[in-house]
């Protein structure tokens, strides 16, 4: 079976979030499926830089405002089509924002034209390609399912996930035209949303299978409370959505063989965790205190990820002599108070403001608990790699956070399936409480290593997950 991907990041080519992570591991995994992959991606100039040589596949006369060439080839182990169109993505910044962080004015654009040539390759563009299904990954390949329809006839089977719902890609109705949307399509049955043309919204409307990236998620989504304004045609079309929980790459995020750390290690030898904390408490200035439970975060800041929260609990964190070391980047005011944080406190507050995939690596491997108090969390990734690199995941009860980590009750305890600590409501004294119910067992030694064995030894690589994409896409293209 033949798969063409469409998405708007890919790892490790270019990445934001975790949807390249998922894009980059993904079409490895599915190889053991009989599934091949190809996946199309923007010609950023970060992409192009490692392209490497590749052959142009087709040319475009005119995408959406200039001309441009479908390339063809592999890197980084990845079969791709790189779409190379310098009047659309070929600027400084980052895929959706400029360098002073306000988003591209030519968005639409720019994602209409990576679903539109999706579209074309999905009915045979390049000679001896024929994909069996486009699957297309978040808002930015939306429409790729929608242009295939509008034409009829014989197409590929189609497939929309859902990373996030909360951004749509919502853009004016006055582009109809613009975007090569029929005016019949500007309805409710169809790309409209509230008076707009919503990209995902027509993604989920046309597509004919739908998954989003944990079975928890795949509920909330349908609730009034989750679903984003999306909810009546989520249920509606209810019988076809999946949610299938990620995986994470095990050979990028293998603590037994990862270069970012200062010692290396696994589950036999998680002593050497200790050589990386003490690393960790040297890179973030923070007291070199073995003694000291260390709380980790890795983020994006923003009030969906429960930032807010984590600087209210700093206080109680501080006297209850814990550490806090941070990663992240987002909103300016959360960036700028935890700054502020770490100059108020120095030895216990360490921040790095921006993003240094090493230090991801590291703080993993450091950090005695990784904090996750998400207000909502389609999957997550960071409580995966916490449990692979021996630190235990605090999270909130939400998402793919309740479905990837086994609280610390009693129950769990006692049976040795506990890999974390959960926590709900999402409130400031529901985090201090799991905070303070986390450094309890930290103090218990035995407790404290059987909860990281466990972790350890969860499964929380692509294979499981493969399956159940080949199973959707086997639906939608209709192959028994």
């Amino acid at each position: 079976m033949k798969v063409l991907a469409v998405a708007s990041e890919v790892f490790p080519l270019v990445k934001t979030g975790g949807l390249a992570d998922v894009a980059g591991a993904l079409p490895r995994a599915l190889v053991r499926e009989g599934v091949e992959t190809r996946t199309l991606v923007p010609g950023y100039p970060a992409v192009l830089k490692q392209a490497g040589p590749f052959e142009t596949a087709h040319r475009f006369d005119d995408l959406f405002g200039g001309p441009a060439r479908l390339l063809a080839g592999e890197a980084a182990g990845l079969a791709l089509f790189v779409l190379d169109a310098p009047h659309l993505y070929g600027r400084p910044g980052g895929p959706y924002a400029g360098p002073d962080g306000a988003e591209w004015p030519d968005n639409a654009q720019r994602f209409a034209a990576l679903s539109w040539a999706a579209a074309r390759l999905g009915r045979g563009l390049v000679e001896a390609y024929a994909p069996d299904v486009v699957h297309a990954h978040d808002w930015q390949g939306g429409l790729a399912p929608a242009y295939l329809a509008f034409e009829g006839g014989l197409r590929p089977g189609t497939v929309v996930t859902i990373h996030n719902l909360a951004h749509q890609g919502v853009f004016p109705a006055g582009l109809l035209d613009e975007l090569r949307l029929p005016p019949s399509a500007f309805a409710v049955e169809g790309v409209e949303y509230y008076g707009q043309i919503g990209f995902l919204k027509a993604g989920l409307y046309y597509a004919d299978r739908i998954t989003t990236v944990s079975p928890t998620y795949a509920r909330e989504i349908l609730t009034d409370e989750g679903g984003m304004g999306l909810q009546g045609l989520l249920r509606a079309r209810g019988s076809v959505l999946s949610g299938i929980v990620n995986g994470i790459d095990v050979e990028v995020w293998d603590p037994a063989n990862d270069p970012h750390l200062h010692v290396r290690f696994d589950a036999a030898h998680i002593e050497a965790r200790s050589a990386n904390k003490a690393a960790l408490q040297d890179r973030l200035r923070l007291d070199r205190d073995p003694d000291a439970m260390l709380l980790g975060v890795i983020s994006r800041l923003s009030w969906q990820k429960g930032l807010d929260l984590v600087l209210e609990t700093v206080p109680a964190v501080l006297a209850g002599g814990a550490q806090l070391a941070l990663l992240g980047a987002g909103d300016r005011q959360l960036e700028e108070s935890f700054a502020q944080a770490a100059a108020s406190h120095p030895g216990r507050v360490g921040a790095f403001i921006g993003y240094d995939e090493g230090l991801a690596h590291l703080i993993q491997a450091g950090c005695d608990t990784l904090l996750v108090p998400s207000r909502f969390e389609p999957c997550g990734l960071t409580q995966l790699f916490a449990m692979r690199y021996g630190a235990v995941p605090l999270v909130a009860r939400v998402g793919g956070l309740a479905d990837t980590v086994v609280d610390a009750s009693a129950a769990a305890l006692a049976s040795g399936q506990a890999t974390g600590v959960q926590f709900t409501p999402v409130t400031r004294a529901a985090l201090e409480e799991a905070i303070l119910r986390a450094a309890g067992l930290w103090q218990d030694a035995p407790l404290w290593r059987g909860i990281q064995a466990a972790g350890m030894a969860a499964t929380v690589d692509w294979s499981g997950p493969a399956r159940e994409y080949a199973r959707v896409y086997r639906a939608a293209a209709e192959i028994p």
